[in-house]
């Protein structure tokens, strides 16, 4: 990831809209900011989320609240607290997430 042409700014995200996003069950709002080709967003998923798809894009995460799990395509599975981050890259391994509780990340793509 190249960061350049980024001036020093400050996101207050609660004044960012919210967008929706519908899973196979429960829904993903996101918050976004794009800086050039880097996209940064709050997401908050619903309690009972399932995601719809299997995602090959690459990201940074952290979980800030609630609790997060991932599975991977090949029946991997990881639990993320509060405080927890995965990172995978493109096309590396395709990944979905879900949640019973409901959480809050921070994610960078």
């Amino acid at each position: 990831m190249q960061m350049s042409d980024i001036p020093f700014g400050v996101t207050d995200w609660a004044q960012l809209e919210v967008t929706e996003h519908k899973g196979e069950r429960g829904a993903a709002l996101w918050r976004t900011r794009h800086f050039g080709g880097i996209r940064v967003r709050l997401v908050e998923y619903t309690p009972g989320y399932l995601a719809d798809h299997w995602c090959r894009k690459g990201h940074i995460l952290l979980c800030t609240e609630g609790e997060l799990l991932t599975e991977l395509e090949d029946g991997r599975t990881f639990t993320l607290r509060p405080g927890m981050s995965y990172q995978v890259a493109d096309n590396a391994e395709a990944h979905r997430s879900s949640t019973s509780l409901g959480a809050k990340l921070f994610v960078v793509d």
